[in-house]
């Protein structure tokens, strides 16, 4: 497993690094598998999952499975996961408390048993993330939710399709909602649903289990079905490749100058990221087995604004602003995703980066070079970032809180000694 254990060292030790050479393999979404593994609960059974990345994430979830009843068998980046008749719908708070994503159980617990409590979540600090929207979505087929202890208690005699409209695209609570629906007895139509290509991978899933789920235009359309099963695939349901990961490579080629081949990398979902790493002169091609960045010489300052999918992900943009410390010029980084989603400018302050916030915008002046420091990751994305940010650094980065990142990357340190970075774990 791809968790450490308290014995084992927490930091990332990075040194500047000469430009980057090699091929890195793109490993399975976290942002899709932890939702996939939810869906196996509609349906009784065995459930093969292909393309799973070795990441903790991923080890916290089978546990919160394993805790209701399921049974997970973990080996060569596939999960078996079989699904018994009777089950526990109750997802325990030491475990729900620990990942955001696990809320998603949620709706494929009601739509399978009319049942169920889960803890209220934990996951990142980078702001509130209500869940009003999962509940209000889900009372909308009928769900009916009372709350004690910390727990969110539901029940639903029976779920019905109905008109539903989100008032922000919110990915979790489009999942969740989904995944109730494709049970309900009629259509149910989700207006202004995230977007996101691991919504697509969620609904190829879905479908292939027996749900009947299509886009109407901008909506989904989800026509209820009686029962599902799991998905028959003979190497396993394949998830698609991790775009943020890919963006973390794009990022250090930036930093550091070089060519790297990421294979597996899919363009087309990231093609946002793709242009704005263009205007900043990171050259970038691409094919059906993956792709390449190439970057030579200072990169040029960009503005960066976060928007729900097609738009920028909020997920990019400690890469970004990494990137702008170094690049020629001044950019303005705006967040509209979450509040509080730059505490990590602190860090990169220490390592010389001149930025100055302002509610959520940054303002990233660039500097010739960055000066190694001790510095801490607070969340995944943001400790991956000072990672890279590291790799660019004069002298030695120490990033703290390591484990952070192995919520959502399968031994990065490896990867990037793969590809010429001057980087150890201790």
């Amino acid at each position: 497993m791809n968790e450490p254990d308290s014995g084992e060292l927490d930091t990332i030790v990075a040194q500047r690094s000469s430009a980057l050479d090699g091929e890195v393999h793109i490993g399975g979404a976290k942002n899709s598998v932890l939702k996939l593994m939810a869906a196996c609960l509609l349906a009784e059974g065995r459930h093969v999952l292909a393309n799973v990345p070795d990441i903790s994430d991923v080890t916290l979830m089978c546990e919160l499975l394993e805790a209701m009843g399921v049974t997970v068998t973990r080996a060569d980046h596939r999960l078996v996961i079989d699904v018994p008749e009777e089950m526990d719908t109750a997802a325990p708070y030491h475990l729900v408390e620990r990942m955001r994503a696990s809320i998603v159980v949620l709706g494929p617990l009601l739509a399978r048993f009319g049942k169920a409590r889960v803890a209220l979540p934990g996951g990142d600090d980078f702001g509130p993330r209500p869940i009003d929207m999962h509940l209000r979505a889900l009372e909308s087929l009928g769900a009916v939710f009372s709350t004690a202890h910390g727990d969110i208690s539901a029940t639903a005699e029976v779920l019905t399709g109905t008109d539903v409209v989100l008032e922000y695209p919110s990915v979790g609570a489009t999942e969740n909602v989904l995944m109730a629906a494709v049970r309900a007895k009629g259509r149910t139509l989700i207006h202004n649903p995230a977007r996101e290509p691991e919504i697509g991978d969620l609904v190829n899933f879905l479908n292939q289990m027996g749900a009947q789920v299509g886009w109407a235009g901008d909506r989904l359309a989800v026509d209820g079905v009686e029962r599902l099963a799991p998905a028959r695939s003979t190497d396993g349901y394949r998830v698609i490749p991790d775009r943020i990961e890919a963006a973390t490579f794009l990022a250090a080629v930036g930093m550091c100058g070089g060519s790297v081949f990421l294979r597996d990398a899919v363009a087309d979902h990231m093609a946002m990221l793709i242009r704005k790493l263009t205007e900043m002169d990171v050259h970038i091609v691409s094919d059906a087995a993956g792709v390449r960045a190439t970057a030579t010489g200072r990169l040029s300052s960009a503005d960066v604004s976060t928007l729900p999918y097609p738009g920028l992900a909020t997920d990019y943009k400690p890469f970004l602003v990494s990137m702008l410390t170094t690049a020629s010029g001044v950019g303005i980084v705006t967040e509209n995703i979450f509040t509080g989603r730059f505490r990590y400018i602190d860090e990169l302050r220490r390592m010389g980066a001149d930025i100055r916030t302002e509610g959520h915008h940054a303002v990233v002046r660039g500097t010739e070079r960055l000066s190694g420091a001790p510095v801490r990751a607070h969340d995944i994305r943001a400790g991956a970032a000072l990672v890279v940010a590291g790799l660019a650094a004069e002298g030695e980065t120490e990033v703290a809180g390591a484990t952070h990142i192995d919520r959502g990357y399968e031994d990065l340190v490896s990867k990037l000694v793969g590809i010429g970075a001057t980087i150890t774990r201790r």
